[in-house]
This record gives structure tokens, C-alpha cells and sequence, in this order.
């Protein structure tokens, strides 16, 4: 019998990295988008809670021993670094707040871990950004909270737009996310942070960027650029780009 010929080269071995989200996380393949070949996402969800959106959920899901029993469920797989992909559940107890579930991933097992909202930071640090508009889909306190956050580490917010939503996030359409970009752009922000990461946005971000001629970041966008550079995958060796000018610069 004739050994069977198989098309092209073996699959590549890969580079694992585990995505702790929450529970009601429904965007996994945005995440997925951002990822060239040589990567697997290795995704994991902290338990169910029944509540709307808002500060009291975000501070729920900042559960320490929920977060480290996620990274500790594919640990086994040997993920090389991981994120804690919630913009909210990391920003709604300051910057110190956000390094703690850092340290708890760490703590469980984790080589290297970074949360959304350290990520922005590293963003923002490397595109020298110092001031910034804000568009997010969240109640008016939430977004409050992410402003203080952004001034917390040495940012101006000088405009915010929100669209007061406390529930199926992941639902909202491009159109209407687009028309919340242009809404909190300001003439004297030198980008936009686009918050949420249930909120779709990889394909409006270069398009905006070209429209308003400046960077607009996104919650699931900085998590994928920053969990690449700590799993040593350099995100501007990606051919995925689309106008997105964050995939231009190193960590």
C-alpha cells in the first residue's frame, strides 16, 4: 500500500498562552485573530455569578482564588504566559488592584501573567501616549472607575462617552460601537482606549484610526499585544495588522 502523501508542512509547534476570562466571556475568537499560527489560546472562565454589569460584578470578579484555580486548571498544557482577559474585573481596584491578580496568577503557577488593564498601561507607555479619550459600553460609575484608573497612571482623560449597558455587552454591533469612538474622540486626545473585552472592535479599529487620525486601542487588542510579548512572540512580527498601529510597536 502507497503511504499516504499529507499536503504542506507539519503543523508547528506551538506557543501556549491561558486566557483567564470571566464568565460571561463570549468573544473568544476575537482574541484568536490577533494570534499568528505558531500560537494556541488556552481559554478558562472564573464561575457563573447572576448580576448585571456594573461596579459591584467587576469587583466580585476580582476573586483571587477563582482566578488561580483558572490558571491552575491548564496549567498542564504548559502555557507560557497568561492574561487576565477583563478590562473591568482588573481596573475596579486601581492600578495596585491590577498588579495583585497579576501576582495571584504568578502565585498559582503561571510563568507570566498580565491583566487588561496593565496592558493599557504598557500601551500607552510605549506609544507615548499621555492623553486619551475614553469610549466604553459600561454604566456611568464603571467608566468612572477606568478614568480614575487611566489618572492613576500618570494619564489625562479628556473625554469619555459611555453607553450605560449592564448586560449582553457582546451583542453591540460595530455601527453603534464606531458611533461611541467618534462620540469621545476630543480634539486634545492623542488616542482613544476603547474598553471591554465582550465588546467586538479588531475590525473597526484601523478603520477609525484612519478616520480620526490617531490611535484607537481596544481592551481585547492591548491583552493580545501584551500576553504575545510575555510569551515572547513578537506582535509586530504578525502579518495580521489591518491599520492597527498598536502591532506596529514592540513591548
Amino acid at each position: 500500500m502507497k503511504p499516504v502523501e499529507f499536503p504542506g508542512n507539519p503543523p508547528q509547534q506551538q506557543v501556549g498562552i491561558g486566557m483567564v476570562c470571566p464568565f460571561d466571556m463570549a468573544l473568544d475568537r476575537e482574541l484568536w485573530r490577533w494570534m499568528p499560527d505558531s500560537v494556541s489560546l488556552y481559554f478558562t472562565r472564573t464561575g457563573f455569578l447572576e448580576a448585571p454589569v456594573d461596579v459591584d460584578l467587576c469587583r466580585d470578579l476580582n476573586n483571587h482564588s477563582e482566578i488561580a484555580a483558572a490558571v491552575r486548571s491548564v496549567l498542564a498544557v504548559g502555557p507560557r504566559a497568561f492574561g487576565y482577559a477583563c478590562a473591568s474585573g482588573s481596573f475596579v481596584y486601581g492600578m495596585a488592584g491590577a498588579q495583585e491578580l497579576s501576582h495571584c496568577m504568578l502565585a498559582a503557577g503561571a510563568p507570566a501573567a498580565v491583566t487588561t488593564s496593565e496592558a493599557l498601561v504598557r500601551a500607552l507607555d510605549v506609544m507615548e501616549i499621555g492623553r486619551i479619550a475614553v469610549a466604553t459600553p459600561y454604566t456611568s460609575a464603571l467608566t468612572g472607575l477606568l478614568c480614575d484608573f487611566l489618572s492613576e497612571s500618570g494619564r489625562s482623560v479628556v473625554a469619555q462617552s459611555g453607553l450605560g449597558r449592564d448586560h449582553e455587552i457582546w451583542t453591540i454591533p460595530y455601527a453603534v460601537t464606531c458611533d461611541l469612538i467618534r462620540s469621545a474622540d476630543h480634539p486634545d486626545a492623542d488616542a482613544i482606549f476603547v474598553s471591554c473585552t465582550n465588546l467586538w472592535t479588531y475590525d473597526v479599529l484601523g478603520v477609525m484610526e484612519a478616520e480620526l487620525g490617531k490611535p484607537v486601542l481596544s481592551a481585547n487588542q492591548v491583552t493580545a499585544w501584551a500576553t504575545l510579548a510575555e510569551a515572547g512572540v513578537a506582535a509586530e512580527s504578525l502579518s495580521v495588522n489591518d491599520g492597527q498601529s498598536l502591532f506596529a510597536r514592540v513591548a
